[in-house]
């Protein structure tokens, strides 16, 4: 069960970390899941016409996070300790929707797995995995 809404988290961010406040949005939050949307911009395209593995990868790490904080609540230290990443298909110039589910979540460890779909579109265009280290409480 999440600790955090969707609003106390937006409301956390814009305190603490406002860039990824603009970067993507929470559409959906469940008891293991959370779906964020990364607006379309130019400048996340690469040649060719899609958008950059930088950017899949900003969205993967962030979704992870703030499904983190969905769970374990307003923990600003919470820090990626792994990461990886497999580009599927090559994603539509469109919004990237990513969705996150929180695979195992332990007292100094969340492990989270990522899709990424474009927007409109089953397929998947990358998968990632995050692990996160949480501070100790106390």
């Amino acid at each position: 069960m999440p600790r955090m809404t969707a609003l106390e988290i937006d409301e956390f961010l814009g305190r603490s970390f406002p860039e990824a406040r603009a970067f993507a949005q929470i559409e959906t939050l469940g008891d293991r899941e959370l779906t964020v949307r990364m607006p379309f911009r130019s400048g996340y395209l690469r040649p060719g016409g899609t958008v950059s593995g930088p950017a899949l990868m900003t969205l993967a790490d962030t979704a992870a996070y703030l499904l983190v904080l969905a769970m374990v609540g307003p923990v600003a230290l919470a820090v990626t300790s792994t990461f990886n990443i497999h580009f599927l298909a090559k994603p539509r110039p469109a919004d990237v929707i990513a969705t996150a589910h929180m695979l195992k979540l332990g007292k100094r460890l969340a492990t989270i797995a990522i899709a990424m779909r474009s927007d409109g579109d089953d397929a998947i265009v990358a998968h990632a995995t995050a692990t996160y280290a949480l501070p100790a409480s106390g």
